[in-house]
């Protein structure tokens, strides 16, 4: 068994995307982001389509992240922030989330997972148990929607929502706004009623649809079938975070 150096414990690999040192976008305070590679979904609006798959990534030990989490810990801590690890989605890759959140709580930081929960079966009772907050997109509340969009069903996503409201998980709950896609007020009314009943939801972040990362599509020779869509105006946006509040939820 190959084992790491420093802790003879068993050596846990992953495949990274890329790390931010400084992310204020991903959970509370300033945060050190992990972004893995590889991810089921497809996403119309994808930014990252260069993480679809983990060999996009580079193979890195679960310790060498941990140590590097460690040397900005006191500066996390300051910063009411913490880890965060994103991707791709992150649960392709559930025993590499464990070991490094487990790292992550040793050293006393605040830890939160972005994921879509397509593979939210993918994380069991003790990998949650050492995650503070979730950071759960939703991409659509109609399945064939969410199918559109995604090429995935909407199911195990909502399961996954039921199973943190359960055991009291926080979530901050995100919703990207695509005019023409997302934008159904009567869809939007009942993801709101949806998050409103979990419990759990500490907020709602609707992020306006937007094309920054397009470059990444044409770069891979992979079609962008939103080249014509712009992003959402600035009362479309409102009137969808008033659907939230009319429900209760605090938006940002």
């Amino acid at each position: 068994m190959d084992t790491h150096a420093h802790t003879g414990l068993p050596r846990i690999d992953g495949w990274v995307h890329s790390v931010e040192t400084g992310g204020t976008a991903d959970g509370p305070g300033i945060r050190y982001v992990l972004f893995l590679a590889g991810c089921p979904l497809r996403c119309q609006y994808c930014h990252n389509p260069d993480t679809r798959h983990m060999h996009d990534g580079t193979r890195t030990a679960a310790a060498e992240i941990v140590a590097e989490v460690a040397g900005y810990a006191d500066f996390l801590k300051r910063a009411k922030g913490g880890l965060t690890i994103s991707g791709g989605e992150p649960l392709v890759q559930p025993e590499f989330c464990a070991a490094v959140f487990r790292g992550a709580k040793e050293h006393g930081l605040h830890t939160a997972l972005d994921t879509s929960g397509f593979l939210g079966a993918h994380a069991d009772d003790l990998l949650l148990a050492d995650i503070d907050l979730v950071l759960l997109d939703i991409k659509a509340f109609r399945e064939s929607t969410h199918r559109a969009l995604t090429n995935v069903p909407l199911r195990p996503t909502l399961e996954f929502a039921e199973r943190l409201s359960l055991i009291g998980k926080p979530i901050w709950l995100r919703y990207v706004l695509v005019p023409g896609l997302t934008d159904d007020l009567n869809e939007i009314d009942a993801l709101a009623d949806f998050a409103a009943g979990l419990g759990v939801v500490e907020r709602v972040d609707v992020l306006p649809f937007h094309k920054l990362g397009e470059f990444k599509w044409r770069e891979l020779g992979l079609p962008y079938r939103l080249a014509a869509t712009e992003p959402p105006s600035d009362e479309l946006t409102g009137r969808v975070r008033d659907r939230f509040r009319a429900q209760g939820l605090r938006t940002a």
